[in-house]
């Protein structure tokens, strides 16, 4: 004979707590997914992202170790009229180090340019021939401004007093695939010529 007390739980307390549990184990495990989900975004965005910044290091460190730039031009500049652009263009061309600034194919040219998914970084290593991107297709730029300043050469030391520089302005979003994860981006980089020009 079963007391009272003896008893176990009715079938009403056993679907409770079981539907109690699989609510809480589906929100826990939705959860998680999501967690996971963002993460793997966030990693996808950071490795587009690491792919612009690798881009512009090595956009800085060959204009500083070049010369005689030119702004918007692939040609050797005029060193009395120089390459300046202070109004800002599409495109920039230099003499890379140990090249003669003097030889139009030896010349390095980074430029903007746009295609069906935006625009991306370009470079050409022959004097603005065989262009190839330097950015991923993850990355798209609205817009680029190359300013060029301080290459006409003055006849007096008084006359040129600045040292050559290049001012990148770059401006975009960077995304993975198909998500809807998007980060705007704004960067401005400076490469001031490393030999003395003044």
């Amino acid at each position: 004979m079963q007391t009272r007390n003896e008893r176990g739980f009715s079938l009403i307390e056993l679907m409770v707590s079981v539907t109690l549990f699989s609510v809480i184990m589906l929100v826990s495990v939705g959860s998680l997914l999501s967690l996971v989900d963002a993460n793997r975004k966030a990693r996808a965005l950071e490795s587009v992202m690491n792919n612009l910044n690798i881009a512009i290091d090595g956009m800085v460190r060959s204009m500083r170790m070049g010369n005689a730039f030119n702004c918007n031009s692939t040609a050797v500049p005029d060193a009395e009229g120089g390459g300046d652009c202070p109004n800002g263009e599409d495109s920039v061309s230099f003499a890379p180090f140990g090249a003669d600034p003097t030889v139009q194919t030896d010349r390095w040219e980074y430029a903007f340019i746009e295609d069906e998914n935006g625009g991306r970084l370009w470079r050409s290593r022959e004097g603005g021939l065989n262009l190839v991107p330097i950015t991923a297709p993850e990355v798209r730029i609205d817009d680029v401004s190359f300013y060029v300043y301080g290459t006409p050469r003055g006849n007096t030391a008084a006359l040129n007093t600045t040292q050559p520089k290049i001012v990148m302005v770059i401006k975009g979003t960077a995304g993975i695939g198909n998500a809807k994860t998007e980060t705007t981006f704004y960067i401005q980089a400076t490469a001031v010529q490393r030999v003395l020009d003044l």
